[in-house]
């Protein structure tokens, strides 16, 4: 090979080095903007907010508020949060004289114990760990008043799930399913968002604006970097976050949620409506919230919102359907001694009026009135349970900014029939008049049903939710009361549906005649359903009782459910019975104050 040929050769080898090299610097330039200029908020397939990153970095922080909205009960009192006030102390303590004596003296402990507490500390902390020292007003003054660096006086703000915690529901992070519900908040996708409950339902008004925080920054060693300077951030803006206003009472809440665990239920739960307003007073859903894991055992999921297998309960509607129609008699008898299909029954309840059938709750009754319904029109049980606002779109939803029809509840709407032969079906139709076949109703819609009844017949949207406030105390969002659209039962029908209820509890034989010696005067009815599910070889049950008081002049809607467990367990109606004085005490007190 000749030299030239030798040098041409070796330019053409540099040349394509050169280019290799010249991509090489291109695409390390590319990647270098991407993450200093053009993905700095959304970096990689896990959405690294690397601003964020940065800034945590060369900070040590304590968080005193995440910044998202909260849930407060009717009078405004903390739900799903504790503010406790506790003593904050800075790592950078340990090498300095800060005055530990002055802030023992006011805590009235031994310089010694929080001189032990910084010197093994390596970030900003609550002095006494999981069981903190707990502040009073006074201290809380005093302390911030001495001016001490990385010492500070401060209400902690903690989440907690053991109040209503499926209906007010869990928060997690997401990034990808955040980005998808919120493309155009870029830069928030590492923030928490709502999972379940209010919290999904309400989330894009909860979403932080920003954390209130006590931070210093600190060079590469941990030590501080601008001395011992700690700042304090908070929200610019004085109207944010905002606060959710439910309708619950936190104090029935508590006591309600008690008496659930007293007797055991294991699923399933109970639910009190104040019938003036129709809103949820007190929720309370088993098995209850696994916060470390709320979706073992379906424990994030709120049983009041979820459709059940109604059995006997369902009857109300049954009754509601004949009486409107004039399928039924007052003089009209029913051989109680048989089943649906005209066996022996194993209970012997003898011949049986319309309304002593009801009372005693009578299967052969209202499976037969079920046959004459479907003569009369196939869809008239499934009309009856929407006019009593037992299913359907029961929840409070509307439109709500730039939401055409916002939702409170994301619930279960419940359902009558599946296929249209249970509609023709003479066998059929008796189950589905007794509440079995295809028969599903959440217990929410249970307690409306209820409470529909007692105002006179008409159904109402169910609220949980009454405002949306901001910051400083003001109204952003209020929720009025709503009428469910359609046909309601007639006012007669509502009367004599009252009077069958209230003898479910005054009659000798009646299903809840335990509860003649309450101090509210009761009206209701029982439930026992068959779920198809086996226990070696003992059928399951759904158990139901579900009522409305005081009769004379009705304020509260109750329901109570254990769910899938044999039929021989007891315990609903004496849980119906407690939850109910429960209420009379707790009523007469608020009177009296």
């Amino acid at each position: 090979m000749s030299k030239k040929g030798g040098v041409f050769i070796r330019r053409k080898r540099y040349f394509f080095i050169s280019c290799i090299l010249l991509l090489l610097f291109i695409a390390l330039e590319g990647r270098l903007a991407q993450i200093q200029l053009i993905n700095t908020e959304n970096f990689s397939n896990h959405h690294v907010n690397l601003l964020k990153s940065s800034v945590s970095q060369r900070t040590q922080e304590m968080v005193i508020d995440d910044g998202r909205g909260q849930f407060t009960d009717r009078t405004g009192l903390p739900l799903n949060y504790s503010e406790k006030p506790v003593l904050v102390l800075f790592p950078f303590l340990k090498n300095m004289k800060w005055n530990e004596e002055k802030v023992a003296a006011i805590l009235d402990i031994q310089p010694k114990n929080l001189q032990d507490a910084v010197k093994g500390a390596s970030k900003p902390f609550v002095f006494g760990g999981t069981r903190p020292y707990l502040l009073t007003k006074r201290q809380i003054n005093q302390i911030n008043t001495l001016k001490i660096p990385g010492v500070f006086g401060i209400r902690e703000k903690q989440m907690r799930s053991d109040i209503a915690g499926q209906l007010i529901g869990i928060t997690g992070e997401d990034a990808d399913t955040f980005i998808e519900r919120y493309p155009e908040k870029k830069g928030l996708q590492n923030e928490k968002m709502g999972i379940t409950g209010l919290q999904k339902q309400f989330d894009e008004f909860l979403l932080p604006d920003s954390e209130s925080k006590l931070v210093y920054h600190v060079d590469g060693l941990g030590d501080p970097l601008f001395g011992v300077n700690v700042k304090y951030k908070g929200p610019a803006n004085p109207y944010y976050p905002v606060k959710i206003q439910t309708t619950l009472d936190k104090n029935l809440q508590i006591q309600m949620e008690s008496l659930v665990d007293r007797y055991h239920i294991k699923k399933g739960g109970a639910v009190l409506l104040d019938i003036k307003n129709n809103e949820v007073l007190a929720s309370v859903s088993r098995p209850q919230l696994n916060s470390a894991n709320p979706f073992e055992n379906g424990s994030a999921t709120n049983m009041m919102t979820t459709q059940q297998i109604p059995g006997s309960i369902f009857k109300t509607v049954t009754a509601a359907a004949a009486i409107q129609t004039g399928s039924v008699e007052n003089s009209d008898s029913f051989s109680c001694n048989e089943d649906l299909y005209g066996n022996p029954d194993k209970r012997k309840l003898g011949t049986l009026d319309f309304k002593e059938s009801f009372a005693e709750s009578c299967n052969r009754t209202f499976g037969d009135l079920a046959k004459r319904l479907k003569e009369k029109n196939p869809v008239l049980l499934e009309s009856f349970a929407e006019k009593l606002g037992l299913i359907g779109e029961i929840g409070w939803h509307g439109p709500l900014y730039h939401f055409p029809d916002f939702q409170q509840l994301n619930m279960d709407s419940g359902r009558v029939f599946i296929r249209g032969e249970s509609k023709k079906d003479d066998n059929l139709a008796a189950h589905t008049g007794i509440g079995q076949q295809e028969v599903r109703v959440t217990p929410l819609g249970v307690a409306n049903m209820m409470a529909s009844i007692a105002r006179g017949g008409q159904p109402y949207m169910v609220r949980t939710v009454s405002a949306i406030k901001y910051q400083d105390g003001s109204t952003m969002e209020t929720f009025p009361m709503k009428k469910i659209k359609g046909d309601s039962i007639s006012k007669i029908t509502a009367m004599k549906l009252q009077q069958m209820l209230r003898r479910v509890v005054t009659s000798s034989k009646g299903t809840g005649n335990m509860f003649q010696t309450l101090p509210f005067k009761v009206a209701g009815k029982s439930g026992t359903a068959e779920t198809g599910i086996y226990k070696g070889n003992v059928q399951l049950h759904n158990k139901w009782f579900a009522g409305y008081f005081p009769f004379e002049n009705p304020q509260y809607a109750l329901v109570v459910v254990n769910l899938e467990v044999p039929e021989a367990t007891r315990g609903i109606n004496p849980l119906f019975s407690d939850i109910v004085k429960m209420v009379y005490e707790y009523s007469h007190k608020q009177a009296n104050e």
